[in-house]
């Protein structure tokens, strides 16, 4: 059976999940095995998916859920939300 991992971060960026961040975020998410998704209100996206993540309109302030399911899930899960918490390493 695989591993899943559940998590959650809230968006710390002044003009939230825009392209940059989104980009830093998809490196991560892309350097595990695991499949990761987020969810932020009805949306539910692929975090190896730039597409997805802009989809997801994220602004300051917004809680999305990080789901990953593999044998790196627990992993890959912590790593984003540390890059979440470092501001997706984006200096304004």
């Amino acid at each position: 059976m695989k591993k899943k991992y559940k998590d959650f971060f809230v968006v710390v960026n002044e003009k939230g999940l825009h392209t940059r961040p989104s980009t830093e975020l998809l490196r991560c998410a892309t350097s595990f095995k695991a499949d990761v998704t987020l969810k932020y209100q009805q949306e539910v996206v692929n975090a190896k998916s730039l597409l997805g993540i802009l989809i997801l309109a994220a602004d300051k302030g917004a809680k999305i859920n990080v789901e990953a399911v593999g044998e790196d899930a627990e992993e890959a899960v912590k790593a984003i939300l540390t890059l979440a918490s470092n501001k997706f390493n984006i200096k304004y």
